[in-house]
C-alpha cells in the first residue's frame, strides 16, 4: 500500500502542475486511506507537503512580480496566527470521543467529515465556469473606504486559518476568489499571492504540531519529493495541455472522492 500511496503523491504533484492547484486537497484521503496513518498526522503532514508545493509553486509567481505584497500582509497575518493557534492549542484538546448534537463522534470522524465537505466545495468551484467579475468599480471603492473593509478581510483570513488548521488543506479555492473580489487582484497576481499565504499558513501550522506529535520525518521527506517531481513533470506537461479542460475532469473526481470520504465515515463507520 505504501507503494500506491507514492504513486499518487506523484499524481497529486502532477495534477498541480497542470492545473495549478486542486490537487493537493486528495494529500489527507491517500494518507488515511491508502497509507492507513490517522486523520491527526495526516491532516499535519498534509500541511508540509501543501506548504512545501505551494512554496516552490510561488517563485515563478515571484520572479515575475506577480505577488501582492499588501494583500499578503493584511489576509496573511490574520490567517496564519490561527492556523498556528489552530494546530498547537485547538487540536491536541479535542477528545477521542465526544457527543455532539446527541450522537457520538470520534476525533478521527469529524475531522474527515468536515474535510469530506471541504472536497466537495472545491470540486464544485473547479467543475463550474466561472463568471467574469460583474463588481463595479464603484461598489468596490465603496467597500473599500467603509469601515468593514480591511477587518472582513481580516475575518475571512482567519476562517481560512481554521479550515487550513483543522483539515490540513490549503484552502485555495477560498483564497483566490476573496482576493479577487475584496482586494481586486488580477488572476494572475491572486493565484501567485495565493499560493504564498498556503505556503506560510501550511508550514506555519504545520511548525504547530512539532513537540506535541511525533513526525516520521524520513517519511515526510520521500512523499514531499514525490509530490515535487509530479509538479516538475505537470509544469512541463501543461505547456501542451490545457488546463481549462483538465480543471473540470478532475473536479469530478474529486466530487466522487469527496462523496466516498462523506458516505464512509458517515454510514459504514
Amino acid at each position: 500500500m505504501t507503494l500506491f500511496g507514492f504513486i499518487a503523491f506523484l499524481l497529486i504533484g502532477l495534477i498541480l502542475g497542470l492545473i495549478g492547484g486542486g490537487g493537493s486537497i486528495l494529500g489527507v484521503p491517500v494518507l488515511v486511506y491508502i497509507m492507513s496513518y490517522s486523520a491527526e498526522e495526516a491532516t499535519a503532514y498534509s500541511l508540509f507537503i501543501v506548504g512545501l508545493t505551494s512554496l516552490i509553486g510561488a517563485i515563478s509567481y515571484l520572479r515575475k512580480g506577480e505577488i501582492s505584497a499588501e494583500a499578503l500582509f493584511q489576509f496573511a497575518t490574520a490567517s496564519l496566527i490561527t492556523v498556528f493557534c489552530m494546530r498547537k492549542y485547538v487540536m491536541p484538546s479535542i477528545p477521542p470521543q465526544f457527543h455532539m448534537f446527541g450522537i457520538e463522534l470520534s476525533k478521527q470522524a469529524l475531522i474527515m467529515i468536515v474535510f469530506s465537505l471541504l472536497i466537495l466545495s472545491s470540486s464544485i468551484s473547479m467543475i463550474r465556469k466561472r463568471k467574469p467579475n460583474s463588481t463595479s468599480q464603484v461598489k468596490w471603492d465603496e467597500f473599500a473606504r467603509s469601515p468593514m473593509g480591511l477587518p472582513f478581510v481580516i475575518i475571512l483570513g482567519m476562517l481560512v486559518g481554521v479550515i487550513t488548521g483543522f483539515v490540513g488543506a490549503g484552502g485555495g479555492f477560498i483564497i483566490v476568489p476573496v482576493l479577487i473580489f475584496f482586494l481586486r487582484l488580477k488572476f494572475k497576481k491572486a493565484i501567485g499571492t495565493s499560493l504564498c499565504i498556503i505556503a506560510i499558513n501550511s508550514l506555519v501550522g504545520f511548525s504547530g504540531n512539532i513537540g506535541t506529535q511525533v513526525i516520521d520525518w524520513l517519511f515526510l521527506l520521500e512523499i514531499s519529493a514525490m509530490s515535487i517531481a509530479g509538479i516538475l513533470i505537470g509544469s512541463q506537461l501543461a505547456i501542451q495541455v490545457s488546463s481549462a479542460k483538465l480543471k473540470p475532469a478532475f473536479g469530478w473526481f474529486t466530487l466522487v472522492v469527496g462523496i466516498f470520504v462523506l458516505v464512509k465515515e458517515t454510514i459504514f463507520s
